[in-house]
């Protein structure tokens, strides 16, 4: 090669290069993020039994950390694998449901709009058996404060409303010869440092200093009625 070839050999690959590096990083799958694995457990502190979930019945717990909720459903059907991304175009494949019949799933219960969340005293989230007034069809996870609907089915697949990504998933291990879920990752697109950063001052009131304090052993499950004094439903 002679010397002007190599020249512009070189300046291309500069070219090429700054251009990669200009370009949104959103290229990559998105990967599970591992947490210090939580044994789910009944209000008793007993380990809960997968056998034991009501079908299509709203139940919380926190993780990954003491102020951040997340629904536990059994759906009473399989939830099969779906491939989604978040707002920033990360692909991700969640893998469904697990248990005996892979009917439970497990998604962050803080809406992907406007962080809406279940709190003791009212949550304007939750899954609905039957269509919401403003409902598409029946099974989604709703929100009442801009009315984003999500497919639990689907890995929290966004079906209408101004959500602009699935709900972050929870993943959980099943253990078929205890009949037991642990809670051990994240997918998608997580909203913490967000939620937290908005809901500073409610949250030192709510929770007090251990609001962004890991979970991890184990982790009390509620049905939502009994954790939540009011479920709007819109």
């Amino acid at each position: 090669m002679d010397r002007r070839s190599f020249m512009e050999t070189c300046s291309a690959g500069a070219a090429g290069m700054s251009l990669a590096a200009a370009l949104p990083a959103w290229a990559a799958d998105a990967k599970p993020k591992a947490y210090a694995p939580a044994l789910l457990v009944n209000e008793r502190g007993d380990p809960l039994k997968a056998s034991e979930l009501k079908v299509q019945a709203n139940y919380v717990f926190h993780y990954p950390f003491e102020a951040t909720p997340v629904f536990l459903l059994d759906l009473g059907k399989p939830a099969q694998p779906n491939a989604l991304s978040t707002h920033d175009r990360s692909a991700y494949s969640w893998p469904g449901g697990v248990g005996s019949k892979r009917s439970i799933v497990a998604f962050s219960a803080i809406c992907a709009h406007q962080l809406v969340y279940p709190t003791r005293d009212v949550s304007f989230i939750s899954f609905r058996k039957t269509r919401a007034q403003r409902g598409v069809q029946d099974g989604l996870i709703h929100c009442c404060a801009e009315h984003s609907q999500y497919d639990p089915a689907r890995g929290a697949e966004v079906l209408s409303g101004p959500a602009r990504q699935p709900l972050c998933a929870v993943l959980l291990s099943y253990d078929p010869r205890v009949d037991s879920l642990t809670a051990y990752a994240t997918l998608g697109g997580e909203l913490f440092d967000e939620f937290f950063q908005k809901y500073q001052a409610k949250l030192s009131l709510e929770v007090g200093s251990k609001a962004r304090n890991a979970v991890s052993g184990q982790v009390v499950v509620r049905e939502l009625e009994r954790f939540c004094r009011n479920s709007i439903q819109c």
